[in-house]
């Protein structure tokens, strides 16, 4: 989600005309709760929603909208939120799907290394799924020199870049393509991976938050994902440090249902804790 002056600029003007009222109206105890305690309420119940609205909060908390606006800029101010047209919304926690192209250069260095490690727990004469996205195309640049090898993709970039891998025969899924993902996906294509078996699946989700679990920008392309999931006997998400607290908009799975997480150096020691926690084998580029 783009951060952007629009939203503050919007309520600027309300800003300076609620000023008079914000150290009387938004500081003072409403049965018993303080201005700080009841911002530190609207905060979790942005974590939790992903949104508010002004007039709800109002009656939630049995207060003016005047004060439910001051807190919301001062949660906006101090970066918690993002204020929008009559509330809030979590900055930067719903992803949005950016083109490919501009994924091509993000953590670049930390996607090759994390394609070099997923490359080596792939084995000669292996049937292996890699799911459409950058970090995944750093896997296919790995694994050209593989014997016996079968790739199945809906990565129209994925399978372009196995043109020259003499040794490894691809299967491209059929569907509709997806310019934005240089994917393809629909329903011909979850019904195509239905027809197949394969030992390892590497998936790249775009959002890897603990308690959502592993989420993608586009619900078709999550679809795919699900299919994908049904037909591997091993899941293992590869996902840059970068991907981690964050939600996109469709769930591909629960991290109980992955096997192994291939991340970078980056990533949190809390996090670690808690993957390995929900029974994750956890690998660190």
């Amino acid at each position: 989600m783009e951060k952007g002056n629009s939203n503050l600029n919007e309520y600027q003007g309300t800003i300076h005309q609620e000023g008079e009222l914000t150290s009387s109206a938004a500081e003072a105890p409403l049965d018993g709760m303080m201005a700080e305690e009841r911002r530190t309420q609207i905060l979790q119940i942005v974590r939790t929603a992903g949104r508010v609205r002004v007039n709800d909060l109002a009656s939630r908390f049995s207060t003016s909208a005047v004060t439910i606006r001051n807190d919301l800029n001062e949660l906006h101010q101090r970066g918690m939120v993002l204020r929008s047209h009559g509330g809030a919304v979590l900055p930067d926690t719903i992803l949005r799907e950016s083109p490919v192209r501009e994924r091509l250069n993000a953590n670049s260095d930390e996607k090759r290394r994390i394609g070099a490690m997923a490359a080596t727990l792939i084995n000669d004469g292996e049937t292996i799924i890699l799911d459409s996205g950058t970090t995944t195309l750093e896997i296919a640049r790995q694994i050209k020199r593989k014997r016996g090898l079968h790739v199945i993709t809906n990565g129209v970039n994925i399978a372009a870049e196995l043109l020259d891998a003499r040794d490894v025969q691809t299967f491209m899924i059929g569907g509709t393509v997806r310019g934005e993902s240089a994917s393809i996906s629909g329903r011909f294509s979850e019904e195509m991976f239905d027809q197949f078996s394969a030992d390892k699946l590497f998936l790249g989700g775009a959002g890897c938050d603990l308690g959502f679990g592993v989420s993608g920008a586009n619900l078709e392309e999550t679809m795919v994902n699900r299919a994908m999931m049904r037909i591997a006997r091993e899941i293992i998400l590869v996902a840059d440090a970068s991907k981690f607290s964050k939600r996109s908009m469709s769930r591909i799975a629960p991290f109980a249902e992955i096997d192994t997480v291939i991340s970078d150096a980056r990533l949190g020691e809390e996090i670690q804790e808690k993957l390995r926690l929900l029974g994750c084998n956890l690998l660190l580029a």
